[in-house]
C-alpha cells in the first residue's frame, strides 16, 4: 500500500510586470489596446500592470476634474473619441465605443468644458480596466516616478517619490504627456529682472496651473502668445473675475466688466488669433486623400541615404497635397467659380513641378483671389500692414477677426474644410518621419486647431470694451527702465509698457530642460537620445533609443514628449487615428515580449 505524503509547493514565480508611467489619455489609450490585444497575444496568463501618476487615471493632469468650468474643449464633442474604428491601420482588433458627444448626450457641435471631458476619460479608463482578461491586474500608484534603472537584458526598477523600494518591471512605458520645462536663457533673464524691479513675470505654463492673482485689476498686462493658452487666460481673467457677456440683439456680444479685470495687451509672431473652428457640416464628395503625400512618398523620403530637409523635401509635397484638397472641393462643389473642368485642371495641377507653375495655372482657372489657396499669406496675415498707431490697429484686427468668423462659418467657402481634412491626412503621414520641427506643429495648430467661434466673438467684445488690446505681429519684449516694453512690426516705433508680462504658451517640449527627473536622468546617462529636443523613439513600436540609436528592449515611450508625437488634439472618428496606430503597435510589442518571458505565470 503506497504511503501518503504531503506535497509542499515550491515558491511561485511572480507574474510578469508592466509599468506605465502616466495615466492620462495616452496611458489610458495604451491600456485599452492591451485589453484589446491580450486575448490573442496573452491569453490565459497573469500580468501585473502598474499605473504611476499623481493625478487621476483617465484625465490625468490636463483633464482633471478639479479645474475651472470656464475652460472648454477645443474640439466639438462629436470629434472626440477614445475608441478605434476600421479606418485605423493597425494589427489589433477594433473595439468601438462612444464619442464624447454620444457618451455625454450633448449636442455634436458642443464645445464641452474640460471637466466633462475628464469625466468621459475616467469612464473610458474604468471600462478599459473592466475589459482586461482574467489574470491581468491593474495597480495604481498616486505618486511621481523619479527614475528608471536596470540592465538592458534584465528587469527594470521604477523608483517612486516617497516609496523606499522601487517597482520591479519587465517592461516600462513612458506616457508622460506634456512636459514642464526649466526656463531658457531669455525667460531666466526676464524672471531675474522681474524679481529685481518688483514686476510680475509668468513664464510659459499650463494656464490652468498658473497663479494669476498677481495680475491686478485695471493694470496693463503684456501677453506674448495668441493661441489656445491665451484663450484660457482671457477666460480666467474676465468671466473668471466676474465679468459677463450679453447679446446685443444684432448677433454681437457686449462685455459687461466686473471692474476686477486687468487690461490685456496681446501680440505674437503672427499677431492674430488662430483661425476659428469651422462652423458648418461637410456635404458631398470628400477629396480623395492622400494624393500627393501618401505612404509611398514617405517611404521614398525615409529611403534617402542623406536624409531629408523638411522645407526643401517635405513641404513642397505637403503644400501640393493641401492645394489639391482645396481645389478639388472648389471645382466639384462650387464649379461656377472656376473657368475650366476639374479633370483638365487636375491633370495640369498634377504635372506642375514648381509653385510658380501652380500659381499660373490657378490664376487662369480661378478668377477670384479669395478662392485661391495662398499658404504664405495665411501663415503671415499681417505682413505688409503698417499702422500709424495702436488705436488704428484695433480696428484692423477687429475687421480681420470678423472676416475670419464669417468665412469659417460660410459653407460657400467649404474649400477651407477640405484643407482641414488634408491637414489631418498629412499629419498621419508625418508621424512616420519623426519630429519635423516646431514650425509645422505651429502652422497646423494655427489653421486646424483654433478656438471655437464663440471665443472669437468674445475677443471682439473684450476689444470693444477696452479690456483687450492688440499689439500686432513680430512682437518683441524688452526689460528696461524698470518695466517691460512690447513692440511690434505692425506699429513701428511705438511701445507699450507694463509691470506685468505673461508668456501665454505651453513650455516647449525638451528633454534637456525638462523638470521630469526620470527623463532628465535617462538623458544624462546616455540611455535616451533626443531629436529636436524630443525623446527619440523607434517609429515602429515606440522603443526608446539611446545615443547610439539602439532601441531599448524593455523601455517604450508614447506621446508629445517623443519625436513620434502626433497632433495634440484628440482623435476624430473615422480619420485613421495615428495615435491609435502607435498605441496598438506598442501594446502588441509589449505583449509579445511579455508572453515570451520564461517566468510567465498561468492565471
Amino acid at each position: 500500500m503506497p504511503s501518503s505524503r504531503t506535497v509542499i509547493p515550491g515558491p511561485r514565480n511572480p507574474a510578469p510586470s508592466l509599468v506605465i508611467v502616466g495615466a492620462g489619455p495616452r496611458g489610458t489609450g495604451l491600456l485599452e489596446r492591451i485589453a484589446a490585444n491580450a486575448p490573442e497575444l496573452y491569453a490565459g496568463s497573469e500580468l501585473d500592470v502598474h499605473l504611476v501618476d499623481p493625478y487621476p487615471p483617465g484625465g490625468g493632469r490636463i483633464w482633471r476634474l478639479a479645474q475651472s468650468p470656464l475652460l472648454w474643449m477645443n474640439s466639438e464633442a462629436q470629434d472626440v473619441t477614445m475608441f478605434t474604428d476600421d479606418t485605423v491601420d493597425m494589427a489589433g482588433p477594433v473595439r468601438p465605443g462612444p464619442t464624447l458627444h454620444e457618451w455625454a448626450a450633448v449636442g455634436g457641435r458642443t464645445f464641452a468644458d474640460r471637466q466633462l471631458q475628464g469625466a468621459y476619460l475616467s469612464w473610458v479608463y474604468e471600462q478599459t480596466v473592466a475589459a482586461l482578461p482574467p489574470g491581468v491586474r491593474v495597480h495604481r500608484h498616486t505618486r511621481r516616478a523619479l527614475r528608471v534603472t536596470g540592465p538592458r537584458e534584465g528587469r527594470q526598477q521604477v523608483w517612486l517619490e516617497g516609496r523606499p523600494r522601487p517597482l520591479s518591471a519587465d517592461l516600462v512605458v513612458l506616457t508622460l504627456g506634456h512636459l514642464d520645462a526649466e526656463l531658457d536663457d531669455e525667460q531666466r533673464a526676464l524672471a531675474a529682472y522681474a524679481r529685481k524691479h518688483d514686476l510680475v513675470h509668468l513664464p510659459p505654463d499650463f494656464t490652468a496651473d498658473s497663479d494669476l492673482s498677481a495680475l491686478s485689476p485695471g493694470e496693463p498686462v503684456l501677453v506674448r502668445g495668441f493661441g489656445l493658452a491665451f484663450v484660457d487666460l482671457m477666460a480666467l481673467l474676465t468671466e473668471g473675475r466676474g465679468g459677463r457677456y450679453e447679446d446685443d440683439g444684432r448677433g454681437d456680444l457686449t462685455y459687461v466688466p466686473s471692474g476686477r479685470e486687468p487690461v490685456l495687451y496681446v501680440g505674437s509672431r503672427r499677431g492674430v488669433p488662430y483661425h476659428s473652428k469651422i462652423g458648418y457640416d461637410w456635404e458631398g464628395e470628400r477629396p480623395p486623400l492622400p494624393r500627393f503625400f501618401g505612404p509611398a512618398d514617405v517611404d521614398a523620403l525615409l529611403a534617402r541615404p542623406a536624409g531629408f530637409d523638411f522645407r526643401r523635401d517635405v513641404w513642397p509635397l505637403v503644400e501640393k497635397e493641401l492645394g489639391f484638397a482645396h481645389y478639388h472641393r472648389l471645382f466639384t462643389a462650387h464649379p461656377e467659380r472656376t473657368t475650366v473642368d476639374w479633370t483638365d485642371f487636375e491633370e495640369k495641377y498634377a504635372a506642375a513641378t514648381s509653385g510658380a507653375e501652380v500659381r499660373v495655372l490657378v490664376a487662369s482657372a480661378v478668377p477670384d483671389p479669395a478662392d485661391r489657396l495662398d499658404l504664405t499669406a495665411l501663415d503671415r496675415p499681417l505682413d505688409g500692414l503698417r499702422c500709424g498707431s495702436y488705436d488704428e490697429l484695433q480696428d484692423e484686427l477687429r475687421t480681420y477677426i470678423r472676416d475670419d468668423l464669417t468665412r469659417r462659418h460660410n459653407p460657400l467657402r467649404s474649400q477651407d474644410q477640405a484643407v482641414f481634412l488634408a491637414l489631418l491626412s498629412v499629419y498621419g503621414q508625418l508621424v512616420r518621419l519623426g519630429d519635423v520641427g516646431p514650425w509645422w506643429h505651429g502652422f497646423f495648430s494655427y489653421l486646424a486647431s483654433g478656438p471655437p467661434g464663440p471665443r472669437l466673438r468674445q475677443m471682439l467684445a473684450l476689444s470693444r470694451a477696452g479690456v483687450l488690446r492688440f499689439l500686432g505681429a513680430d512682437m518683441t519684449v524688452t526689460a528696461e527702465d524698470g518695466v517691460f516694453r512690447a513692440r511690434s512690426a505692425t506699429v513701428r516705433g511705438a511701445a507699450v509698457q507694463a509691470r506685468a508680462l505673461v508668456e501665454a504658451r505651453l513650455p516647449h517640449p525638451t528633454v534637456e530642460r525638462t523638470r521630469d527627473t526620470l527623463l532628465r536622468e535617462l538623458y544624462a546617462d546616455g540611455a535616451a537620445a533626443t531629436a529636436e529636443g524630443l525623446l527619440a523613439v523607434d517609429p515602429a513600436d515606440g522603443r526608446v533609443l539611446d545615443r547610439s540609436g539602439i532601441p531599448h528592449p524593455r523601455r517604450f515611450a508614447l506621446g508629445p514628449h517623443t519625436d513620434a508625437r502626433g497632433s495634440g488634439a484628440f482623435t476624430r472618428p473615422r480619420t485613421g487615428g495615428p495615435a491609435f496606430r502607435q498605441n496598438d503597435a506598442t501594446a502588441r510589442a509589449a505583449l509579445a515580449f511579455l508572453s515570451a518571458l520564461p517566468c510567465r505565470a498561468a492565471a
